[in-house]
């Protein structure tokens, strides 16, 4: 039985979805102002698995993913850069899509805009107005008043008190108490702006995606994941708006990534201190990418490095060469193994747990060489289906081993000369001309190929 992290109740909790067999997922995407990070990888990753993991186990899941297209940081971008703010945005989801692409995740089934998502924000705004749960400042914008929301701090575990009083040097006069937060930010000069009740002007961050949440699923959805650097304030300023408009709970299961790190500090584009996702795959495999982020469970912090990225190679490495050549069993079903589709299960209703679910493939790698050796084509068959049916659960192995191990686009010349000098060597074995086989493989070294010996037959892959 599946059980998920609840970041609400700070506890693992039996899954159960609202509506028997269906699931409705939102997840916070991304700000696009520019290139993605690793952070942002592992948000991408993180989803995509539990999406797939969820629709393997039998699910109909519907996975929202929105995107934040006006923002302080998009307009100052835009600014600095000379472009419109739709150009600017337009162009960065299509990098982020390239990105996302890239790293093997499914596209999500609906990414609301938040600049197509006025109406409902508006009416949403109006509603907290209403009930009162907000109000017009005198400075034009308008404000959510926390003291009216009971609740507020029971995701975070915020004390109240002790946060207002660390606001209080920042106090902008136009709020009846430091912690209340905007809602709707009146027009200012050069920004741009839409028509509301409150005169013109822009939603505020936090209400974008209550109203998008709820336009998607409803007041009531399964599902509400992002990174943990969200979980205070956004989400839970998310809470205070969606359950004082609905006047219900929101959200049943609330799941936080953790972050990725370097040398012990939050990766963040604030701290300088990131790398793009464009970056990263310029000297790695899109999946060596993906199968890091995989190496940790995903609440935990996952270091980044490149001797991390480099043993993701290897191991990926192993798993590609194992199947490299192999025929496999038709219909090899994960569920239906009572040994290591067991485990790989365990594993995943474990608050999915890909780092041990690694460990049970890396157990069936080690059962298909075992086969492999004896030359017993009906096990290797059978357990080369059963990892490539955990790998496709995992969004793993979507390139063939030949795409991998050699490269899809590697230049045709030197993939000919490769075969040429292997053809050579083979010769010189067979001559027993040790030498010359030595020499010919010294070459391939250099030219940063390795070659692997099988039953008489020779493979090769770039290092």
């Amino acid at each position: 039985m599946l059980k998920v992290h609840n970041s609400l109740t700070k506890q693992k909790e039996l899954f159960t979805p609202i509506e028997a067999g269906k699931v409705k997922l939102y997840v916070c995407g991304m700000t696009v102002y520019d290139y993605c990070h690793v952070g942002h990888a592992r948000v991408m990753v993180v989803f995509d698995v539990v999406t797939r993991y969820l629709r393997a186990s039998g699910y109909d899941v519907t996975y929202t993913r929105n995107i934040t297209d006006i923002d302080d940081k998009i307009i100052a971008r835009a600014n600095e850069n000379g472009e419109d703010i739709q150009s600017l945005t337009e162009r960065f989801i299509t990098e982020m899509n390239h990105d996302a692409d890239a790293l093997g995740t499914l596209r999500p089934d609906h990414e609301p805009k938040a600049t197509e998502a006025m109406a409902e924000i508006i009416t949403m705004i109006e509603t907290l107005i209403a009930k009162g749960f907000a109000y017009k400042s005198d400075n034009g914008d308008v404000y959510y008043d926390v003291s009216q929301f009971d609740g507020y701090g029971k995701l975070s575990g915020r004390n109240i008190d002790e946060l207002r009083s660390g606001e209080r040097v920042a106090v902008n006069e136009a709020k009846d108490d430091p912690l209340d937060f905007v809602l709707w930010k009146a027009a200012k000069p050069e920004e741009p702006a839409w028509e509301s009740p409150w005169g013109n002007g822009r939603p505020g961050w936090h209400i974008e995606c209550s109203a998008m949440s709820a336009t998607s699923f409803g007041k009531h959805f399964d599902i509400h994941g992002g990174g943990q650097d969200l979980q205070f304030p956004h989400h839970e300023n998310e809470i205070a708006q969606s359950e004082g408009a609905h006047g219900c709970q929101s959200v049943n299961y609330w799941m936080h990534n953790g972050f990725v790190r370097i040398d012990d500090e939050k990766m963040s584009k604030s701290l300088g201190n990131f790398f793009t996702v464009r970056e990263v795959i310029a000297k790695y495999d899109p999946e060596v990418v993906r199968y890091f982020i995989l190496t940790s469970q995903y609440r935990s912090p996952l270091n980044y490095s490149d001797e991390q990225l480099d043993q993701a190679k290897n191991a990926l490495t192993r798993y590609y060469t194992a199947l490299r050549d192999v025929e496999l069993e038709e219909n090899v079903v994960w569920q239906d193994d009572m040994e290591f589709g067991s485990r790989f299960k365990v594993a995943m209703d474990d608050d999915f747990n890909t780092a041990l679910a690694l460990s049970v493939m890396a157990d069936v790698r080690l059962a298909l060489n075992k086969a492999q050796e004896n030359q017993d084509k009906e096990q290797v068959s059978y357990f080369a289906g059963l990892l490539t049916s955990f790998g496709q659960v995992l969004g793993l192995f979507q390139q063939s081993a030949t795409d991998f191990l050699v490269g899809d686009a590697g230049d045709e010349d030197e993939n000919a000369k490769v075969e040429s000098l292997i053809e050579a060597r083979n010769t010189a074995r067979a001559d027993k001309d040790w030498a010359k086989a030595d020499q010919v493989r010294d070459e391939l070294t250099t030219m940063g190929i390795v070659l692997e010996d099988n039953a008489g037959k020779t493979s090769w892959r770039r290092s």
